[in-house]
């Protein structure tokens, strides 16, 4: 089957590209490894921000161009191919946007949306708690409604860039007495109100991505709900769609990727290029082939949701098979890299700027962020090949 993509789409995303080698020549930044989820730089959203690239499928109304999601799939695939500093925006003009043009009140959408295109909001994810990560149903936080507030107590844990952000998703129980699915209501809830307070986690890269957030009574203004009370963990299936198919899956190490071609091309070992020697030679080829299919498959869920469904089973395919991909190229890394691999960057005898080593320990993790692979794969039995739970 031949198809590609547009001149409007190609214009773009030589666009995006020529931005993105301006800011490197400036010095602005320095690429890296899962900079979509570790990069904090508020002026680099802003600077994005300016140039229209936030809220790029959302009505004009709001600050968006009515674009589909192929191209804001264009938009992200070269964020993550240049490692630019994405992390600040990235949830909101992922999901949570798009979660409020569909459940929110006009009145939610006309204060939120353009803030969030100019690059003023900073949202995080409200979702994970220490007993509820896979079965996000069994969460325990909970939102009590009173006259003139929902009252909130509880904790949240793994919230991306809970450092930073402005405004928490919160998903919260507000029915006890009702099946687990059925009594979760989403929240768009302001980090500056009282009783709100965030410890940040260290993860085993040494990088400060997450926040544990703990609400200790929180009075958490009603107009804050987002959608029908109690119907909150479908919109969480929605979401969790259109987050696992996106390019980060499996461009998040897009720089040590690049890094690594480079390195086994211009390097000799006896006069010979690493590239030509047999076993290299094989497993760069086997990279090179699993990620242009996996880059397939994330268009091809992307062409899903511009169809105008949830890319469920589409998106549950491609992740599993972009996290697999980047864990394979973590280990095939320090497996070429040999001795040197684990050796951080700023290291006497270091290669690649530390790269492998960053991408190997934090690679582990990526089987289980946005859901574990094996949940993934009840998905799509059950939903994509009917069969039993």
């Amino acid at each position: 089957m031949e198809f590609g993509f547009t001149s409007e789409q190609e214009q773009l995303r030589q666009e995006v590209s020529t931005f993105l080698e301006e800011e490197l020549k400036q010095g602005l930044w320095k690429p890296q490894c899962d900079a979509w989820i570790q990069g904090f730089d508020p002026d680099f959203t802003r600077r994005v921000a300016k140039k229209g690239w936030l809220g790029l499928m959302w009505p004009a109304e709001y600050g968006g161009q009515g674009r589909g999601y192929v191209d804001r799939l264009i938009v992200t695939e070269e964020m993550l191919r240049f490692g630019a500093p994405a992390a600040c925006h990235w949830f909101a003009d992922r999901q949570i946007g798009g979660c409020i043009l569909q459940y929110g009140t006009d009145e939610q959408k006309k204060e939120l949306l353009p803030r969030i295109v100019a690059g003023e909001v900073f949202v995080g994810l409200g979702m994970s708690e220490p007993e509820a990560g896979s079965d996000l149903a069994s969460l325990k936080t909970r939102a009590e409604e009173l006259d003139d507030c929902f009252l909130v107590n509880g904790q949240k844990t793994w919230t991306s860039g809970g450092s930073y952000i402005n405004y928490i998703d919160l998903f919260a129980r507000t029915e006890v007495d009702v099946p687990k699915h059925k009594g979760i209501s989403e929240f768009l809830v302001p980090m500056d109100l009282p009783g709100i307070s965030r410890i940040p986690m260290i993860d085993i890269t040494g990088t400060e991505a997450w926040n544990d957030i703990f609400f200790d009574n929180v009075r958490v203004p009603k107009e804050c709900l987002i959608g029908e009370r109690g119907r909150g963990f479908y919109h969480v299936v929605e979401e969790l769609a259109y987050e696992r198919g996106g390019m980060e899956r499996l461009m998040g190490n897009y720089p040590l990727y690049d890094a690594l071609l480079s390195f086994v091309r211009q390097t000799h070992h006896n006069g010979t290029p690493l590239i030509d020697a047999p076993g290299i030679r094989t497993l760069i080829a086997d990279l090179e082939i699993e990620f242009e299919v996996g880059r397939l498959l994330m268009y091809r869920a992307a062409a899903v949701m511009d169809e105008g469904r949830p890319p469920t089973i589409e998106a549950s395919v491609s992740k599993i098979y972009g996290t697999t991909f980047e864990q394979r190229l973590a280990a095939a890394s320090v497996e070429i890299l040999g001795a040197y691999g684990p050796l951080w960057e700023g290291s006497t005898h270091g290669l690649i700027d530390g790269l492998a080593a960053h991408s190997y320990l934090a690679s582990r993790g990526y089987s289980l962020q946005a859901g574990s692979t094996e949940v993934l794969k009840n998905v799509i039995a059950t939903r994509g090949l009917g069969l039993a739970s």
